[in-house]
């Protein structure tokens, strides 16, 4: 198999007058290309479908998105990069750290570590690779008002590094909606390649969902719409090679008498999409339970971590 090469739209030799059609629509990379959907493209565009899928075919050859041997795809999981949590705890349960392809969702409820270890990502996402970091930036999704710079900057200063950098290095905003939150999330088509972006952080994914389709007459609207969010989330991670990291609060269920009574919000939508389901809980002073929940790659377990003054660390 030929090395993958990601390549501009220009190079893969569309003409002059549909490249300009595709630009309008905001589509203009590769990575977005592949990601179209053919039908609504051709009819935006008022180009023939044929040709239309025989562009969209093109850029996912370009991308190395066609059929591969499972051997190739084990070599390139084995070789893709991963990002340090800060404790050699979690890392160990995750596989090494929180993965580039694949989305990594964090569950449990207030106080368990969520938000914490979101902050500690977008902090080593900044490392060098030697230092378990992939040397880019951040992009932080806040559904909920729970950024702490204060936070970023005393983890910074931790791991040595100069906390302004590091903060000039995380793209934050604040979303206001559900159609805000999904909007945000398209343009990062853009921002990724543009900014060297290799995380992107939502939390929490769930919030603005459950707020808006309140009730059961509402649940399967809002699960639409969520597996919509999320899928938007999967191409990202998938075409681009970064980490998407969600968070989800937990509800408590009164049915359930014996082992854990929580449930993660958002039902089978979220048990299908992330890659690794994580849920962390709370355990004495400092000291936080990781529990794999669900990963196709890894077996459940769990793992005990600490939040210190400095960040994630591993319990002393």
């Amino acid at each position: 198999m030929a090395e993958r090469k990601i390549r501009s739209l220009e190079d893969l030799g569309i003409s002059s007058t549909i490249l300009k059609k595709l630009q309008e629509l905001g589509i203009t990379t590769v990575e977005a290309l592949a990601a179209a959907n053919a039908q609504e493209l051709s009819q935006n565009l008022a180009i023939p479908l044929p040709t239309i899928q025989k562009l969209i075919g093109q850029a996912r050859d370009a991308l190395g998105l066609g059929f591969r041997t499972a051997l190739e795809i084990k070599k390139e999981r084995l070789n893709l990069p991963k990002i340090t949590t800060g404790s050699r705890n979690l890392d160990t349960l995750l596989g090494g750290g929180v993965e580039v392809k694949t989305i990594t969702e964090l569950f449990g409820e207030f106080g368990s570590g969520k938000t914490q270890l979101c902050h500690q990502l977008t902090v080593n996402v900044q490392l060098p690779l030697e230092k378990g970091g992939l040397s880019k930036k951040a992009v932080y999704v806040d559904t909920e008002g729970t950024f702490r710079w204060e936070r970023v900057e005393s983890m910074a200063r931790a791991l040595g590094m100069d906390p302004d950098q590091v903060m000039e290095h995380i793209y934050y905003n604040r979303v206001v909606n559900s159609d805000h939150q999904m909007a945000v999330v398209e343009e990062l088509k853009d921002l990724i390649p543009r900014e060297n972006i290799g995380l992107v952080i939502v939390d929490s994914i769930t919030g603005h969902f459950r707020a808006e389709y309140p009730g059961r007459e509402n649940l399967a609207l809002r699960q639409q719409k969520l597996n919509r969010h999320l899928h938007q989330l999967m191409s990202l991670a998938e075409l681009y090679d970064v980490a998407v990291v969600v968070t989800n609060q937990v509800m408590a269920r009164p049915d359930v008498f014996y082992g854990d009574p929580t449930v993660a919000i958002g039902g089978h939508v979220l048990y299908h999409a992330p890659g690794i389901r994580v849920q962390l809980k709370k355990s004495r002073g400092n000291r936080r339970i990781a529990r794999i929940v669900d990963a196709p790659h890894l077996p459940e377990s769990e793992a005990v971590f600490a939040i210190t003054e400095a960040g994630i660390r591993d319990p002393e």
